[in-house]
């Protein structure tokens, strides 16, 4: 009896439909399930009961003899029907079946009378509403339109376009409505084509853009757009947010009416006609908004369940459809009320029923509706519970042991303790949702349990369940007790000297410390036994100036947290301001303004080393230049005097010395600051071997007269013989000034040879 067949199900459900008036109406209900099984029928939530105009049949359908859209009483044979099915173990309700009379109005939209130039466009229109939708078609001259006629479209809205006007299309058109309820006829409207086709040039002009429809899936869409110009425009469709429209199922009617045959959701959105003319960016657009609504469906049926006594259940039941379907939960055909163990969550699709007990067994229904559409599913809960399980634990008592602490005892159930594996202790706060329960296991032989962690100055609910491996028992009394409060937490405390009467108390707000009302300050000298204060301070003050103080003791600062369950543990600091005087006298203030002037004049001397600095590297670089200028000159002047004509060996002495002396004396008249001859550059230049260098020194020796010391001596001489002397000088008087002529001592030997 648990299996398949026990449950009931809907085969057949009844489905929207349209009657006609006076005739007879079947609504179908089929179900399975065990026997007997008793259906009845329901118009707008009222039982339906049996009469010679509406029963029951055999089958569980429901038979209207004579459908009356109003009755004598005012009364209606329309409306939402439902069929209900019961049996033992539960009851379920089918989907509401919605169902009207079939009814057809009056045209509200005629055709109207047309004059249209030939080669233009002509559209005729006419409106009706009715039950089911009337199918609407068009008459010319009193005969159907040909509709093999590419040029004549005819849309499902009655609407004719007819393009490419010619004379032969002149006529009077009228429309024909008809549906279940009724055959109507419009009135004539006279079609006029005039003149010949005309070759002016007119803009694109949209006559008439799509409008906004609103569609069920798998039904049909025509969006309208019919255009004029001169040359006949391009009409050309797409979507306002730039994706494609596809080719699947899409259909061009007539020339430029958009079809869309088995709608689906994603074909939702805006879409724009454009008319372009050819060859050109010059066009003009309409655009009209397509919703298709699709009807609540399952993506998740609930399922049936067998649970123990005790324990938890959950149904799910998950549905899509557009606009989105509100999901209402039945009980055995009555809407389902939360309560404490009964929850529904995420929009309704999640049942959870805790602590289950027998009461709680039937079936459970999901109902998803939307305004295209209702569904339903059900699913049956059966309760286990099995002969000989243990009665609820007796005597359950909690008692506050801390602020975060409760210890619950209990006794054993009065029947069936053999077969007990062990107990299960239910926890909850008192109040929060039953979903928020959470369990300890104990074993067998304890009868008490220590329940930790709990929060302070809160109250929570417990139960006790005693287990066998056949199943639970049924729950024990529920007992509340709150936990004790809590003071709170030592705070963190900082001390701060500011000089040397005074220091600064700081701490930081902390979530540690638990509800709390303020502080207490509280400070004394360290010999002392009593304590200044307290100083109470509110609990968003993070901060105290302790002023006053003697700087040569030693103090000692105490801070604590309270509330209305007493003072909290105190945090304890000491302070010596005796340092800071120390500092004071070995480090006096300065004088501001003496060491500003100080900076002043430091700033001073800095920038006149600078300027110094600079002045002297820029006279060593100048001095530099033209000391190089100098020794080029000189090197200039050898070379010229090494360049005249070489003189025989006979005469060379003679001519050597006189031309030495000349060459002084030219050389006195350009260097007369002092300036001497760069030896070494010299030599350098103009290289001489030892041999030839003592030839010359003793030529020289024996034919030159002695000469002052002050003077340098040169022999100009052939350059494989040439050789240079330098004497030191001599602080006498210079004889080249008077006239003197130039000589070399006869046994002074030269300081620098070259």
């Amino acid at each position: 009896d648990v299996g398949r067949s026990s449950e009931l199900a809907f085969v057949v459900e009844p489905s929207d439909d349209i009657a006609v008036q006076e005739q007879p109406l079947i609504l179908y209900c089929q179900v399975e399930g065990i026997q007997p099984i008793t259906i009845t029928w329901r118009k707008n939530g009222v039982m339906i009961v049996d009469s010679e105009n509406a029963f029951v049949l055999a089958n569980g359908s429901l038979y209207v003899s004579r459908f009356q859209r109003v009755r004598g009483d005012g009364s209606s044979d329309e409306g939402e029907y439902d069929c209900m099915a019961q049996n033992h173990y539960g009851l379920v309700v089918s989907r509401k079946a919605k169902i009207q009379a079939a009814t057809m109005s009056d045209f509200h939209i005629h055709p109207q009378n047309a004059v249209v130039e030939e080669g233009g466009v002509a559209r005729f229109q006419c409106q009706i509403h009715g039950l089911p939708e009337p199918v609407i078609l068009w008459h010319k001259n009193s005969m159907p339109v040909n509709t093999d006629n590419e040029r004549y479209t005819l849309l499902p809205k009655g609407v004719l376009q007819i393009t490419g006007l010619r004379a032969e299309d002149s006529g009077i058109f009228h429309c024909v409505a008809t549906n279940i309820a009724n055959v109507k006829f419009s009135r004539e409207a006279r079609l006029t084509v005039s003149g010949s086709h005309s070759t002016v040039y007119k803009d694109p002009m949209i006559l008439v853009g799509p409008e906004n429809l609103t569609l069920t899936v798998h039904q049909t869409a025509v969006l309208e757009c019919i255009a004029t110009g001169n040359p006949r425009p391009i009409v050309s469709w797409s979507r306002l947010d730039g994706r494609p429209i596809g080719v699947e199922g899409i259909q061009v009617l007539g020339t430029g009416n958009l079809m869309i045959s088995d709608l689906t959701v994603q074909h939702s959105g805006i879409y724009v006609c454009a008319a372009n003319k050819p060859g050109t960016r010059v066009r003009r657009t309409a655009q009209g908004s397509l919703v298709v609504q699709a009807p609540a469906e399952f993506v998740q049926h609930p399922q049936s369940i067998s649970r123990p006594v005790g324990t938890t259940a959950i149904f799910t039941c998950v549905a899509q459809g557009e606009p989105p379907p509100q999901i209402t939960w039945l009980r055995n055909g009555q809407i389902l009320e939360t309560s404490d163990h009964i929850k529904l969550k995420n929009n309704n699709s999640t049942l959870s029923i805790y602590g289950i007990n027998q009461t709680d067994e039937a079936i459970y229904q999901c109902l998803a509706e939307n305004s295209a559409g209702s569904t339903q599913a059900s699913a049956r809960l059966t309760v286990l519970w099995a002969d000989g399980l243990p009665s609820p634990p007796q005597g359950v008592r909690a008692e506050t042991v801390s602020a975060t602490t409760i210890q619950v005892s209990w006794e054993k159930p009065l029947q069936n303790t053999k077969e007990i594996i062990g107990y299960v202790l239910h926890i909850r706060k008192a109040a929060d949702p039953v979903e928020m329960e959470y369990q300890e296991a104990v074993s067998k032989s304890t009868f008490q349990q220590l329940v930790t962690d709990l929060e302070p100055s809160t109250s929570y609910s417990f139960y006790i369940k005693a287990y066998t491996s056949r199943g639970a028992s049924k729950a024990s009394e529920v007992t509340v007790v709150s936990t004790l409060g809590e003071v709170p937490a030592m705070p963190s405390l900082f001390i701060k000297v500011i000089n040397s009467t005074a220091v600064q108390a700081t701490w930081e707000p902390s979530i540690k410390l638990g509800q709390h009302e303020g502080f207490k300050l509280y400070y004394r000298k360290v010999h002392l036994s009593q304590y200044t204060g307290p100083v109470l301070l509110a609990s968003n003050v993070t901060a105290y100036n302790i002023t006053h103080l003697d700087a040569s003791v030693v103090y000692e600062v105490k801070l604590l947290a309270y509330n209305q369950h007493g003072d909290g543990d105190s945090t304890v600091r000491f302070v010596s301001l005796r340092e800071t005087v120390e500092r004071t006298v070995l480090n006096p203030p300065c004088d501001c303004m003496k060491d500003e002037q100080n900076n002043k004049t430091s700033t001073t001397g800095i920038i006149i080393g600078i300027h110094i600095g600079v002045t002297c590297i820029i006279f060593c670089i100048l001095f530099l230049m033209f000391g190089y200028r100098g020794r080029l000159l000189m090197c200039k002047n050898v070379q010229e005097q090494l360049s005249t004509p070489q003189i025989p060996r006979s005469q060379r002495n003679t001519a050597g010395l006189v031309l030495n002396g000349a060459a002084r004396r030219d050389r006195d008249d350009r260097d007369l600051n002092g300036k001497q001859l760069d030896m070494n550059e010299l030599e350098r230049l103009f290289p001489a071997s030892p041999s030839q260098e003592q030839q010359d020194k003793g030529m020289m020796s024996a034919h030159s007269p002695p000469a002052p010391h002050n003077d340098t001596q040169i022999s100009t001489l052939p350059l494989d013989e040439f050789s240079i002397i330098e004497e030191q000088p001599d602080p006498l008087p210079n004889p080249l000034r008077s006239g003197s002529p130039p000589a070399l001592a006869p046994d002074h030997s030269p300081a620098n040879e070259g």
